[in-house]
């Protein structure tokens, strides 16, 4: 037997996939289980729930950022010591990066990873019709291994009934269970200020309601043996990037509390594992960057939610700007941390907040996304993370805008869909920008930081 693992998938975006999944995770915690959670893709939104109601740090398994031994790897790491492992799909089953194949869908990370699938079904409107669906989610690739359907969004237990019987009959496979759409219970709106809620503990009656809504009407037992049918993966990688280095000790400040806290788990394990030590602060808490730090990284968040607090908190601002400016410590701020260190952050009601002022910049909120999507990124200007040739995969997603007077030295050339760009700020210390940089792509960034952070040390 492999280890039990699941991944929940869902027809289409919006079908009810985060509810059941944290549902599932939450009924499971209620029963005493070490659950572990992953997201399909670079969503830190979803992860950020997962973790709060497992109480384990939720991880990304992303087949375009990562190469697969290294998607595998991470999987294989994340679930030691749990029970059981439930991952989250991401977007519909076979929706990726590209219409023509499985690249990156949670279809390909199923696939990759030898994990059995529980497909979530919108049945709203429809009984015989949702087995023609989950027989159309079976055939088109010969390779997924769908083991369950769970009924979404059903009129009543009859109503559940009648789409069991039609699935099981045409699909061959178990209806476990279903949730009806009179449910009182409804997601919270995934909106940008959610996470701090999810961090400050408030969602935590919401979590344990959902978990028993859950198991009332889905058989958490049978998801539970179903996961039992997961390949066996190989628990040691010869070529692992995880491999700790002789110590070369650095220190890193690491900016890490409710509005900064978008940082992908592995990005930290490979710092640590190259023989970086992390120490944490709150620039919330208005904590000081430690005097004895080689390095600052400041990660992604939402500085815009804690405008007004991180603002007044000028001891925190006074020691960043010291740090970076002043003793040009090598410093890596991504997204939330690119805003926090412009001069000001404009909410989208127009109230502005001064900020650390590093980067002669305003940045501007507004209410719809501003950037989206994945980007492979090449360092500019002398960026010490990314040298000359080489190249790294991240994400962008933001709803801020970031506007200069004077032509400021980019930090990256970006790529994506939509064609190239550029992103960030950079000098010779400092490298900035609203990508966030998946270091499991190309370790090669952690090696040139801990380099740049040796080299600043010794002439100090």
């Amino acid at each position: 037997m492999g280890r039990r693992r699941i991944l929940i998938a869902g027809t289409g975006s919006g079908v009810g996939k985060t509810t059941i999944t944290i549902g599932l995770m939450a009924a499971m915690r209620n029963k005493g289980l070490l659950v572990q959670g992953f997201k399909c893709g670079p969503d830190f939104i979803d992860t950020s729930y997962h973790t709060a109601v497992t109480g384990r740090k939720s991880r990304n398994l992303d087949s375009w950022m990562l190469s697969s031994d290294c998607v595998k790897e991470v999987l294989v790491r994340g679930s030691e010591g749990a029970d059981i492992s439930i991952i989250e799909g991401v977007m519909g089953f076979y929706d990726g990066k590209d219409p023509l194949s499985n690249e990156g869908s949670s279809a390909e990370i199923s696939i990759l990873t030898g994990s059995p699938v529980v497909l979530v079904v919108d049945c709203s409107g429809m009984a015989r019709s949702a087995a023609a669906m989950v027989k159309g989610y079976q055939i088109l690739s010969d390779q997924v291994n769908i083991v369950g359907v769970i009924a979404n969004k059903v009129g009543s237990e009859g109503h559940f009934h009648l789409v069991k019987a039609a699935v099981e009959l045409e699909c061959q496979i178990p209806v476990i269970g279903y949730l009806t759409r009179e449910s009182e219970i409804e997601m919270p709106e995934r909106h940008l200020g959610l996470v701090p809620s999810i961090e400050r503990g408030e969602l935590e009656g919401f979590f344990h309601a959902l978990g028993e809504r859950v198991a009332k009407t889905v058989d958490v037992e049978r998801l539970y043996k179903l996961a039992e049918v997961a390949s066996e993966l190989p628990t040691k990688n010869k070529l692992s990037i995880f491999t700790s280095y002789p110590n070369k000790k650095v220190r890193i400040a690491v900016a890490y509390d409710a509005a900064f806290h978008f940082y992908y788990e592995e990005n930290l394990e490979l710092l640590q594992s190259r023989g970086a030590e992390l120490i944490y602060f709150s620039p919330l808490e208005n904590e000081v960057v430690p005097s004895d730090v080689d390095g600052v990284y400041l990660g992604g968040g939402f500085p815009e939610e804690f405008a007004a607090r991180l603002s007044s908190n000028t001891k925190t601002m006074d020691s960043i700007y010291q740090a970076v400016v002043k003793r040009e410590i090598p410093t890596f701020a991504e997204c939330g941390g690119y805003m926090y260190l412009c001069e000001e952050i404009v909410t989208a009601g127009g109230e502005t907040y001064p900020m650390v002022g590093v980067i002669p910049g305003i940045v501007h909120m507004q209410t719809r996304l501003a950037a989206l999507g994945y980007r492979e990124v090449k360092g500019l200007n002398g960026n010490f993370l990314l040298k000359e040739g080489e190249v790294a995969r991240g994400h962008e997603f933001h709803y801020s805008t970031f506007h200069h007077e004077t032509e400021l030295p980019a930090a990256f050339e970006t790529k994506g869909m939509r064609g190239r760009g550029t992103d960030g700020y950079v000098t010779k210390n400092l490298v900035a920008g609203y990508t966030h940089i998946h270091f499991g792509s190309n370790p090669s960034v952690v090696e040139n930081w801990i380099q740049r952070c040796l080299e600043v040390k010794l002439h100090v």
